[in-house]
């Protein structure tokens, strides 16, 4: 598999870019019910309204022409709004409350767009009086979340069968209930009003209820919903779990791939690709195939997406064997919507519109990674301009596409497809080659993440100065997959240089070990780089891994615990450089709910249990 100048084009070809056109919209329009069919005609209207409005930006010389996906004229007119409420306010509020409002029956877009014309006509400095903004946003726009209702999850009960058998001491077994009753807080569904009128509104209509992360995200996340799944399955709650999936492959067959949270303005970037991993985990509890065999087809259009256009690299190394590898690169080259005045201010101290703009797609696609954002994308870090997402293949996305091809070789096996299978086994491997040679780094005994010295669209050679020798939880990775925490020789490299690398703090896996003020740097830590590499060791035949594996798990569930207890809700990150204290740092105030952090929270639970003689307290 490591010829010379090997070609290792992807395996399906989709007649159609996702950079140009929208896939047809087909999954729901056989052998489901009247409800399905009307959802689904409404969808394909609001995806052919929106296929209008997609565009490639300029190819002028002083332009980044790059793809562009455009949003749509609502989202357009918020952004307006949005501005003139920071300009207004004497305290900032979330911008993202506004980009998130509703049109309000019977007002149109029309209607509302010059109501607010007059009252920003005679204001040079953008503001309003705040009086007149609240009037007019009453009048013409529904609050955010009211297109969101509760919706109570069928499978869900307060004390499931067989719930945490291994969770022996009565203290945890109360405050795992507490979390898992959590599910209830964040289950919705979309309202009628979405369905019938998408056009009024940023939440994209979806088929089967959510889990939201609850506080100011209002809609569902992509790759939160693996650890999200991981949590329901844990909480029996198999039909809520599906129906996640069954969300996120409507999306793909909508657009080409998962995007990053179903809104009209996340239309232009995806996150890191975890749904072969939903349906894998989901399969291994159920056993259904029908799952596995609806999943296939828009697995292959999802992969497609990642290793085409301009995710796709190729790395040549010293003994000129090409290697296929992924980056991510958003579709967009303006501020993100959601966080539009930050992103204008950001960029303010560029003087071309060049760099404006591709400092604006570098930005979009740090928010792609998931890591939005880090000292990981930054050239000279800490200094927040010098963002540069696109020039750097990652290791983790690597990891995450890796497991796809595993698991859509799983799915054809046992779908009897075994040609389709050994294909992807045969790419699997190739991406382990690319792994050794491209990331992995002996004398640091981890992967390093590799940043590229042009634009990535040509194939250019690996310089072992390309590496970026920064640690970041990131780079051990991929010990989540079998092929790596299998190998006694590698894992124990990896244990070592884990144990003198500075990550693990008294309340877990530190993301970085630089204090940026970013939220995704220390002295943060998240749900899903705990749960990546503390499976990664629990699974491996390691002695000393395992053992490492269940200290960090329970560091990780103590201080959730003592977070939960003193503040009375689940937090997205923990400061895990101190025991029992939540994250801060970012573009946004810390969030609460919290749909990954519960779903880890259950599985360390499920994986480890308590013991009845052991302390959940320090």
């Amino acid at each position: 598999m490591t010829s010379h100048k090997q070609n290792l084009s992807p395996i399906f070809t989709l007649s159609s870019s996702p950079y140009k056109s929208f896939f047809s919209f087909h999954f729901f329009a056989t052998s489901i019910d009247l409800k399905r069919q009307r959802f689904t005609s409404i969808f394909l209207l609001l995806c052919l309204s929106f296929a209008t409005s997609m565009a490639v930006s300029d190819s002028d010389s002083d332009s980044d022409s790059g793809p562009v996906v455009q949003t749509t004229p609502l989202v357009t007119f918020l952004q307006r709004v949005q501005l003139t409420a920071l300009r207004s306010y004497p305290k900032k509020p979330d911008p993202k409350l506004y980009i998130d409002l509703s049109l309000k029956l019977p007002h149109d877009l029309s209607s509302a767009e010059s109501a607010f014309d007059d009252l920003t006509s005679g204001s040079r400095d953008l503001s309003v009086p705040v009086e007149k903004l609240e009037k007019l946003l009453h009048e013409y726009f529904d609050d955010p979340g009211e297109d969101l209702v509760h919706h109570e999850p069928e499978d869900f009960v307060s004390d499931p069968t067989e719930f945490l058998l291994k969770v022996e001491n009565n203290q945890v077994r109360e405050w795992a209930r507490e979390v898992h009753c959590l599910w209830r807080n964040l289950s919705c569904r979309v309202s009628d009003s979405v369905i019938e009128s998408p056009d009024r509104h940023t939440l994209l209509p979806l088929p089967e209820p959510v889990i939201i992360p609850g506080s100011r995200f209002r809609e569902v996340y992509y790759w939160d919903s693996y650890w999200v799944i991981k949590g329901l399955l844990t909480s029996k709650m198999f039909t809520t779990a599906q129906g996640l999936v069954t969300n996120l492959m409507s999306l793909v067959e909508t657009y080409g791939y998962v995007l990053n949270g179903a809104r009209a303005y996340y239309t232009n970037r995806s996150q890191p690709p975890l749904l072969s991993s939903m349906v894998y985990e989901i399969y291994n509890v159920t056993k259904d195939k029908e799952l596995v065999r609806k999943a296939i087809p828009v697995l292959l259009k999802e992969y497609e997406f990642w290793n085409s256009g301009k995710h796709k690299v190729v790395i040549r190394d010293p003994s000129g064997n090409d290697h296929i590898l992924s980056r991510y690169y958003a579709m967009w080259n303006m501020p993100r919507p959601e966080s539009s005045v930050f992103d204008q201010e950001s960029a303010s101290g560029f003087s071309s519109r060049l760099e404006k703009q591709r400092f604006h797609r570098d930005i979009a696609t740090a928010a792609e990674s998931g890591w939005d954002f880090s000292t990981r994308w930054m050239r000279h870090p800490p200094n927040f301009t010098t963002m540069a997402t696109t020039s750097v293949v990652p290791v983790d996305l690597n990891v995450f596409l890796l497991k796809m091809e595993l698991d859509i070789a799983f799915m054809m096996e046992i779908s009897g497809d075994k040609n389709g299978s050994q294909r992807f086994v045969k790419a699997s491997e190739a991406r382990e080659k690319a792994f050794e040679a491209v990331f992995w780094n002996e004398k640091a005994g981890q992967w390093l993440d590799y940043w590229l010295s042009s634009s990535g669209d040509e194939p250019e050679t690996w310089k072992p100065d390309n590496q970026n020798h920064n640690v970041f939880a990131s780079n051990f990775a991929p010990i989540w997959i079998s092929s790596f925490h299998s190998d006694e020789n590698l894992i124990k490299k990896v244990v070592k240089a884990l144990e003198n690398s500075g990550l693990i703090a008294p309340a877990g896996i530190l993301t970085s070990l630089t204090n940026s003020g970013q939220q995704w740097d220390a002295p943060n830590g998240w749900a899903p780089q705990q749960e990546m590499i503390v499976t990664g060791l629990a699974r491996s035949g390691l002695k000393e891994a395992k053992e490492m594996a269940e200290e960090i798990a329970r560091r990780w569930i103590r201080s959730s615990y003592r977070v939960y207890k003193t503040s009375g809700t689940i937090h997205e990150k923990l400061d895990v450089s101190e025991f029992g204290e939540y994250g801060g740092g970012g573009e946004y105030k810390p969030q609460t709910g919290f749909g990954w952090s519960n779903g880890v929270i259950l599985t360390f639970l499920e994986d480890f249990g308590w013991p009845s003689d052991l302390s959940i307290e320090p």
